[in-house]
């Protein structure tokens, strides 16, 4: 083996030779292309390259090679790091949720494996159980941030993943095992595939309703946070000039939800397999009847603090990150985890991304620099007020599929701020158009997990590749959650909110302009 060849065997690793490849190529094609041919055309094909990047996930983490484009951005002039740094200082609240909320519900693992394991055992129908993780997930995105849900729903899908898997490879319960060694199954095999394509389904369904709920309070999603406050609406105030869109959106996902579920469509419709329904239910009565005093004691625990969780986050009562860390606190000092190393493993599933999506910010700032959505904007804003609805809806829903839905949203409100402010529109109108741009950033992104952050947080989370949940993947068993939705929303943009919000204005519900 000669240098250059160790070289290459040592670059990013196990991932496929045509990858590493192509990697290059994106290395040394961006400087020629921003420095001889186009800035602009530059900074498309960068962001191209970095939806490359999350799209082959399973080849090889993101981090890497999405953190050599960035850093040769930078190094190339496309934006400046006093620029990123600003952009990671304005998402810093997102920043802690992910440090510290993740982590903290790992501590509470104990508590929705019980009420998780309960519900799988309790409930045979496939149809029922499906549409129970999806309202639970929308209920639950409703108050907390929808990250903060797909990681409870992660933790619960990776302990019914272990417990079964260990079972089948001849381990008890309490044993490590090797979870990514599927040679030992022999004629297992067939019974943990059908397995997998079932928490697949739920998993899909339960992501599907973070967006479902997310989209309708102001505290569902990071940007409807920042639309709320260009708007100045309150909590209660932010569902309603929602509510037109957004209830009839909900009614048609459940329904999406049974239809796939009932006539097995787009790699739905796997039901529990009976082997593993029989190791979850022993181990469901074999942990009720030998559980002590003290176990007791912590679920009870973990129950008033998932409590203080939902009161502090719905109330608002500190940042998500720090309430996140209140729960660290909480749940390790009251069931007696005092070893750092035990604390430090509820970082390892949060972290990396953590760090990948500061490298996603990189990829904002040269957007924002080079002005990539400049002609977009200015293109919709020069429509008539009829159609301007529509198109926000279609263009911020087709940039959330590609981008960062907290991105768009940010980028579209502060322009629509700055047209109401110049009295380009009128102050109705800057109101229906913040309805749109809320909800064309939630529904249409669930097409790619690029759009939402809770998606993407599922196709990079460690088990994403032990039930084979590719990039491509999702992309299919999203896709009739996206024709619907974003239809739905479509429709009630344009013929349902006008005329609802002067109802909803007259009866007092929301304030009159």
């Amino acid at each position: 083996m000669t240098y250059t060849q160790a070289l290459m065997k040592n670059f990013l690793g196990a991932s496929p030779d045509w990858y590493k490849l192509a990697i290059i190529i994106f290395l040394i094609a961006n400087p020629i292309i921003f420095f001889f041919v186009s800035p602009f055309l530059a900074g498309w094909i960068l962001v191209a390259e970095f939806i490359f990047t999350l799209a082959m996930a399973l080849k090889c983490y993101p981090l890497q090679p999405g953190g050599l484009l960035a850093i040769e951005a930078i190094i190339i002039g496309m934006t400046n790091p006093a620029h990123v740094k600003a952009e990671i200082m304005a998402n810093f609240e997102v920043i802690l949720l992910l440090m510290f909320m993740v982590a903290g519900i790992y501590f509470m693992k104990q508590l929705l494996l019980f009420v998780f394991t309960r519900l799988l055992v309790a409930i045979e129908s496939k149809i029922t159980l499906s549409l129970a993780f999806c309202i639970s997930a929308a209920f639950l995105s409703a108050f907390l941030d929808a990250l903060t849900v797909v990681a409870v729903i992660i933790s619960v899908a990776m302990g019914f993943y272990g417990v079964y898997h260990k079972v089948a490879s001849g381990n008890k319960l309490n044993d490590l095992i090797d979870i990514s060694n599927d040679d030992k199954l022999g004629d297992k095999r067939a019974t943990l595939e059908q397995f997998r394509a079932f928490l697949r389904s739920l998993m899909m369904h339960a992501g599907v309703g973070t967006a479902l709920g997310g989209v309708m309070t102001m505290v569902g999603e990071p940007q409807n946070l920042i639309i709320a406050e260009q708007a100045n609406w309150n909590f209660i105030e932010f569902f309603f000039r929602m509510a037109p869109v957004t209830l009839p959106v909900l009614m048609f996902g459940l329904l999406t939800c049974y239809l796939v579920e009932k006539f097995k469509l787009f790699g739905y419709g796997a039901k529990l397999p009976r082997k593993v329904w029989a190791v979850l239910a022993r181990l469901d009565r074999n942990n009720t009847q030998k559980m002590s005093k003290q176990e007791k004691i912590k679920l009870i625990v973990q129950a008033v603090i998932a409590l203080w969780l939902v009161i502090g986050l719905a109330f608002h009562l500190a940042a998500v990150g720090l309430i996140g860390l209140s729960v660290i606190v909480l749940a390790t000092a009251l069931t007696g985890i005092t070893n750092e190393h035990v604390i430090g493993k509820a970082f390892q599933e949060s972290l990396p991304f953590t760090a990948l999506l500061v490298v996603f910010f990189t990829v904002v700032a040269v957007i924002i620099d080079q002005k990539l959505f400049s002609p977009i904007i200015h293109y919709v804003l020069s429509a008539s007020e009829s159609t301007q609805l529509i198109l926000f809806y279609a263009f911020n829903g087709l940039l959330s599929a590609i981008s960062d839905n907290v991105f768009v949203a940010t980028v579209y409100i502060n322009e629509v701020k700055t047209a109401l402010t110049n009295g380009v529109i009128t102050p109705h109108q800057f109101e229906l158009l913040a309805v749109a741009i809320n909800t064309g950033t939630n529904l249409p992104s669930v097409a790619t997990p690029n759009g939402q952050a809770a998606f993407l947080f599922l196709l990079t989370s460690s088990l994403a590749p032990l039930i084979r949940l590719s990039y491509g993947r999702m992309v299919y068993m999203a896709l009739p959650y996206t024709i619907v939705l974003s239809l739905v929303g479509l429709f009630a943009i344009e013929y349902i909110l006008p005329t609802a919000t002067v109802w909803l204005a007259n009866v007092g519900l929301i304030q009159p302009i």
